[in-house]
């Protein structure tokens, strides 16, 4: 079964839920431990708000336990969790903070399309020696993300956080895949251009290694 940071394969999952659905309800904390963390960053993605992400996704959580039964079998349990995370924090959004937060109903932008990914990202490196390093990189993105938009930032999360797929971030967001991969190239191009000042530098320039050593 699960541990805290391992995900069941898909085979475990469906017979843990089927457990599950069959009396066994002491086993839900085990379904949704690996998720946890996930279902707090989507609605921190929507809300930007530290207790009330924490508030909706318990809230999406315990809906996810009542409405077990409604999860479709060819559905992954995490896009339906995560849909329900989303589903939950707009709905908090409109309620009760209306006046504090975009829209995250504006229309997908039209013009670029396609996949892009910025030669920043792929040429970051984990430096086990500098935890400094690791510190500096960590906040500089994690400033860069809450500048996205927040149809940005939603799609920047699931994709390229959370990994889901083109198809299940659309299920998960209720949008279609071609605003998916739109929204994701314009949030990869604004993330590239927040970060850019602060990766103009090599490694070999921001860090002193000794001659012939690698920072890797």
């Amino acid at each position: 079964m699960a541990t805290p940071t391992q995900v069941p394969s898909p085979s475990e999952e469906a017979r843990l839920i089927e457990r599950i659905r069959q009396g066994e309800r002491e086993l839900f904390h085990e379904l949704i431990r690996p998720y946890e963390r996930s279902v707090y960053l989507a609605a921190y993605a929507v809300l930007r708000n530290q207790a009330d992400a924490e508030e909706t996704a318990q809230e999406a959580v315990l809906k996810a336990m009542t409405h077990l039964d409604d999860l479709r079998s060819d559905t992954r349990f995490k896009v339906w969790l995560l849909q329900i995370a989303y589903n939950e924090a707009r709905m908090r959004r409109r309620k009760d903070r209306k006046h504090l937060y975009e829209s995250v109903d504006e229309p997908a932008p039209s013009g670029e399309e396609g996949e892009f990914m910025p030669r920043q990202f792929a040429d970051w490196r984990e430096i086990p020696s500098e935890a400094l390093e690791r510190k500096e990189v960590r906040e500089a993105v994690l400033g860069a993300l809450a500048r996205l938009p927040d149809t940005y930032r939603e799609i920047f999360l699931l994709r390229d956080v959370q990994h889901l797929n083109v198809a299940e971030t659309a299920a998960a967001l209720g949008i279609s895949a071609p605003a998916v991969k739109t929204r994701l190239h314009r949030a990869r191009l604004q993330m590239r251009e927040e970060l850019a000042p602060f990766f103009q530098k090599t490694w070999r320039d921001r860090i002193p290694f000794g001659k012939g050593k690698k920072p890797w």
